[in-house]
Parts: C-alpha cells; structure tokens; sequence
C-alpha cells in the first residue's frame, strides 16, 4: 500500500487526487493543500520508491509502468474513494492517463500541470544520454542536469533547488528503476497522443515551459476533450512557481465539472 495523507472535508463530496512526479514526493503539493481543502477532500500519495512508499518497495528489482498507476488506483479502493478528480505535474501527469487508461470510470476530471505528453528529439536525447552515462557518472549529476535544463531560469531557483532536493531522497537505485521504465512510458505516451482522456482535460503550463508547451499546444488542437491555460511568470513546476494561479485555475475547473 502507497504511504498517503487524507484530508476530508466537512461537507463535500468530491475528492481530489494528487499526483507528483518522478523523484518528487507529496510534500511538492504544499503549496496546493491549504486551498484544495478548503472546498474539496484531498488525497496525498507517495508513489512507489518515492517518499515514505520507498521502504515498501525497496525490493522489487524493477518496476512496470501500469504496476505504478495501479498502486493509486488500488488505495483509492483502500479508501472506498469511487471517483475523483485527478491533478498531477510533470510525469505524474503520464501516470494520470495510465489510470484513466486502467480505470476510465475513476476520473471526473484531470488537471495536468507541466504535462508531458510526447518524447521529442531533445527529450529522447537526453533520456538515451541518462542511460548511458549512468552506469559512469553519479545518479545527482544527471538529475541535476535535467533540473537546469527543465528549470533554467533564474527566477525559479527556489523550484529547481525543491526539484533537486526531492531527488536526493529518491536515491541511485529508484532513480535507475524509473530510467529503465522509460520506453514504457514512450510507448504509453503515443498512445495519449492518439486517444483523449475519458473526462474533461486541464492543462495547465507555464508561459515559460520551453520544453513542454509547444507539444501541448499542439496536443489540444487535436483533442476536443481537452484546454489549456497558460500560467505567466512561470516554468516547468507551475503549481510551485505560481501556485496562486494554479490553484484558482484547478480549483474552478473541478467546481464546473463536479456542480
């Protein structure tokens, strides 16, 4: 069972799901909590080898990419949570659609924030590159390059040190067990491509997403499910970078689907 947090709320029935990313933990959601509770139930999980789940997976040699959405999913049944909303960032965001892909009737609604949705030239250059060297260079040295070139500017240094830090707890081990998911997640991404999501899509990127924002801008032209906004002032980790925004724009999005 994933380690997890709930929140419930005096009244309401909706519930919202947070899901963190690679190398992060539920703690990157601090800046979420305070307003979400607010006016919803909140669920907090570490996904597997990450945070306090760590200790319970530590021995699995490697991971499969639906075993991780199916870790959410089945402490959601844990919990007797039916449905909910679904708010992610970065490759917590794949794992989203992996348990919309699993369970399509789960999800009221998904937020994806700093989304990932496609492996382009540069992404697959650098996650070849992460394989390569990481049987020679220490595991830090690779994520600490991906921090910079995910999170270059100056005026996000307090995410990318968040970013960095979270990933230390992580550890060499976990972090090879992700490295070695990542044709799976290149194979499920193809797919997201191609088949829209069962509920309503937010996506929510910062104006300075280098990265990432072009691909969704593309993706949403496509998709008749899903919208995007654009948070400015902000990079990859938008709900750390402006997590006034982000909150607003989440928390208004799942009041006009749920009522």
């Amino acid at each position: 069972m994933l380690y997890h947090k709930i929140f419930e709320h005096k009244t309401s029935k909706t519930w919202v799901v947070f899901v963190h990313g690679a190398g992060g933990s539920n703690v990157v959601w601090f800046r979420q909590l305070r307003d979400f509770k607010k006016h919803f139930n909140v669920l907090l999980v570490d996904l597997r080898g990450h945070g306090k789940s760590k200790a319970s997976y530590s021995k699995e040699e490697m991971y499969r990419f639906d075993e991780i959405a199916l870790d959410v999913i089945k402490t959601m049944d844990h919990l007797h949570i039916e449905k909910a909303h679904f708010v992610g960032i970065s490759l917590g965001c794949i794992i989203i659609r992996a348990i919309d892909k699993l369970a399509p009737a789960r999800a009221e609604s998904i937020i994806l924030g700093g989304a990932v949705v496609q492996f382009n030239k540069k992404i697959n250059a650098l996650v070849s590159l992460a394989r390569l060297l990481n049987s020679i260079l220490p595991y830090m040295w690779l994520y600490r390059l991906n921090a910079w070139i995910l999170i270059p500017s100056k005026k996000h240094a307090q995410s990318r040190k968040l970013f960095i830090r979270e990933a230390i707890q992580l550890g060499e081990k976990e972090f090879r067990k992700w490295l070695h998911m990542s044709d799976e997640i290149r194979y499920n991404l193809k797919e997201f491509i191609v088949k829209e999501a069962s509920a309503p899509v937010l996506y929510l990127m910062g104006d300075r997403d280098h990265m990432f924002l072009p691909m969704v801008t593309d993706l949403v032209k496509k998709h008749f499910n899903s919208k995007l906004e654009v948070i400015t002032n902000s990079g990859h980790v938008c709900n750390l970078d402006q997590p006034d925004a982000f909150n607003q724009r989440s928390i208004r999005f799942i009041k006009s689907i749920s009522g």
